[in-house]
């Protein structure tokens, strides 16, 4: 069993809060904004069952999620039900008619095979400003008016 490591970003969007759960709950939609996520599949029995694939540095991982608890325009929880062990949830905070506050938190079991190669804090630096930057590039992608006929 390895280190769990876990991660919290914020970003504030000039959005209402329905525009932004509209963008963020299309998970397809992710790998515009998220650099490392390759591919992102919705089962198509089950909504709440992802397909992910991860590549970065050279890695590539695989997982499935399940999401486990939804609250529309509120949060959303998941976890992984195999491959890379993952778990996290997303939070929106409406701050007014147009701004919404979103704080994202991830955590995961750091990879054997990136145990020996890279100390836990150097990877979890990395993989912080990774999360900022992408959760920056989900509110530019937000700000650009993407999504809003969603809302």
């Amino acid at each position: 069993m390895g280190r769990w490591l876990e991660h919290s970003v914020t970003t504030e969007v000039q959005a209402p809060v329905q525009q932004v759960w509209a963008v963020w709950s299309d998970l397809e939609a992710m790998p515009r904004w998220m650099h490392w996520i390759e591919s992102v599949v919705t089962t198509a029995d089950d909504p709440d069952l992802t397909d992910w694939t991860l590549a970065a540095q050279g890695f590539r991982f695989h997982w499935k999620a399940r999401i486990t608890q939804r609250v529309e325009a509120q949060q959303l929880h998941w976890e992984s039900v195999g491959g890379l062990p993952t778990k996290g949830a997303v939070r929106f905070y409406p701050q007014g008619a147009d701004l919404t506050a979103v704080k994202l938190s991830v955590s995961y079991e750091l990879p054997g095979v990136l145990a020996p190669l890279m100390d836990a804090s150097i990877l979890g630096g990395i993989v912080t400003k990774e999360l900022q930057a992408n959760l920056d590039r989900f509110r530019d992608l937000v700000q650009s008016g993407y999504g809003k006929q969603a809302g």
